[in-house]
């Protein structure tokens, strides 16, 4: 996941609206089942993937009341925890 990438969907989503994002990652997801991909254009595709899931739950917890810098932050950590254990 890259940080600056989630920051501009995050700011994506609150500019236009969430459903744009879930849309794209259907039709990514949908993409995935290509059986001509290479594996490289499908872990580009899952990169972009993970990342506008990632966008998607820091908008949620910004609007569940956190403020946007601590919700990027603590997203990251449970990122980064949980490729530690």
């Amino acid at each position: 996941m890259k940080l600056p990438v989630i920051k501009h969907l995050t700011q994506f989503i609150e500019d236009n609206d969430e459903d744009f994002v879930v849309e794209t990652i259907e039709t990514l997801e949908a993409l995935t089942e290509v059986s001509s991909l290479k594996d490289e254009e499908l872990d580009v595709i899952g990169e972009l993937i993970s990342n506008m899931y990632g966008a998607i739950e820091v908008n949620r917890m910004i609007q569940n009341g956190k403020p946007k810098k601590e919700a990027v932050n603590e997203f990251m950590q449970r990122v980064l925890g949980s490729i530690d254990k």
